[in-house]
């Protein structure tokens, strides 16, 4: 087996139905998707290095809210199975970017109908339910800037604000079927709403537990150890200087060109080991890519 075939194998291992060799999420024709074709999510969502700097970030932000977290503490196994929860995370995001529309939409109404069971209340008894659309809208807007500031840092920086802007407005059709409320469409927008929403946002006790839980999950495999923490140092240095601060987390500093330049040339060989060159004339968002 070449080094090329070697190093894909262990990639695309996390993203394998459990105990089957086959993808997760096969992708679809672009006319037979949830989002519209052209849309620049599927660029996005198709680097595997961006994604998951992007998507650890976004945890990293999203747990900072009191009633996201108070969910995941008193609804979630992430002690247990910090990996498979991320994954998870993954293969929805997969699945309503490239799967099928009817596949995609079942994977939103699985959600929903998961979210609508969680409830609890706070340490001072303010009550939450996973369905608060004003919570799912700031856990949507997080992600989606964080998984765009990642793609422009690491693969397209001159990405116009026009295309960004689609990106967005691609998530916001998502996180409006999970059922989030204001929806912000633009970049400004969801900026705006963490703002907006940043007075609430917590660190205590229970977010230095899951925080030090997502930043010291074991990789994937052993082979991917160096990768797995060179994402780990590129995901807090993409963080926005309040969050790392509220976590307690120290960015990269002088190491911070050492940390892009790395996380640079990952991606670059990532993408190498996923190209598949008999595929290469069939167009962009390639199923080796997913």
């Amino acid at each position: 087996m070449s080094l090329r075939h070697a190093l894909a194998r262990e990639i695309r291992r996390p993203f394998l139905e459990p105990g089957s060799a086959r993808p997760a999420v096969v992708p679809a024709p672009l006319d037979q998707r949830l989002l519209a074709a052209g849309s620049p999510c599927f660029d996005v969502h198709a680097d595997v290095t961006t994604m998951m700097i992007g998507g650890i970030a976004s945890l990293l932000v999203q747990m900072l809210h009191p009633k996201a977290m108070a969910g995941v503490w008193d609804h979630s196994d992430f002690r247990r199975d910090m990996g498979g929860r991320l994954r998870r995370t993954a293969a929805f995001i997969a699945i309503t970017t490239f799967g099928p529309r009817e596949q995609a939409e079942a994977a939103i109404a699985r959600v929903r109908r998961i979210h609508a069971r969680i409830e609890g209340h706070l340490a001072d008894g303010t009550p939450y339910r996973a369905d608060e659309p004003e919570t799912l809208a700031f856990v949507g807007a997080v992600e989606a800037l964080a998984f765009l500031k990642a793609w422009r840092r690491y693969r397209d920086p001159l990405m116009p604000p026009s295309r960004q802007d689609r990106y967005m407005a691609g998530m916001a059709e998502v996180a409006r079927r999970l059922g989030a409320l204001p929806v912000p469409e633009t970049k400004a927008g969801a900026e705006a709403l963490v703002r907006r929403m940043r007075p609430q946002l917590r660190a205590d006790l229970r977010t230095r537990e899951v925080c030090g839980l997502l930043l010291a999950a074991p990789p994937p495999s052993p082979a991917l150890a160096p990768a797995h923490r060179l994402l780990i140092e590129a995901a807090v240095d993409l963080l926005p200087a309040w969050a790392r601060e509220m976590h307690g987390l120290r960015a990269p500093g002088p190491a911070a060109p050492l940390v892009r330049a790395g996380a640079t040339g990952m991606g670059a060989l990532v993408r190498w080991a996923l190209r598949q060159p008999a595929l290469k004339q069939a167009g962009r968002n390639l199923p080796a890519r997913a």
